[in-house]
């Protein structure tokens, strides 16, 4: 086999690994924000939130549905541009640059956006329910929320 043939043969399995872990990535992502989080379970069904807080974190959670859906749709369509870009060139161009720095961005918002949701949502409990609820978050970024 060629050196350049070898390259290209290299480079082309390199883009296909890589699109298949942005993909992976994403549906990895996206199927653990669908899943009730042990925080979801503990503000839902042990806090013992009053008739007001109930419907002060369910706008809470409405609004945070809303901007999960559309940095989720962004990250999809980040990956059909990686998938066009890489199938339009098989080489690392500034398409596929581009598509995977928009998948980050998007990811990244997402990731801002979730923490911006759980300090929204302990600004609406009394110190006692905080505190639990504070004991919950800590597990779940430090031990994957076991």
């Amino acid at each position: 086999m060629s050196v350049t043939r070898s390259i290209l043969l290299t480079l082309g399995l390199s883009l296909l690994l890589a699109g298949i872990g942005a993909w992976a990535g994403a549906t990895y992502v996206t199927h653990h924000m669908h899943a009730q989080t042990p925080l979801h379970e503990l503000v839902h069904a042990k806090l013992g939130l009053t008739a007001e807080q109930q419907m002060r974190i369910e706008g809470l959670e409405r609004e945070q549905t809303a901007r999960q859906e559309a940095l989720q749709a962004e990250m999809r369509a980040a990956n059909a541009d990686l998938s066009m870009a890489i199938s339009a060139s098989h080489a690392y161009t500034p398409e596929v640059q581009a598509a995977v720095d928009r998948f980050h961005h998007a990811m990244g918002e997402l990731q801002k956006q979730t923490i911006l949701h759980v300090l929204a949502m302990r600004a609406v409990l009394t110190p006692e329910q905080a505190q639990l609820f504070d004991q919950t978050v800590q597990r779940s970024l430090t031990a994957g929320g076991k």
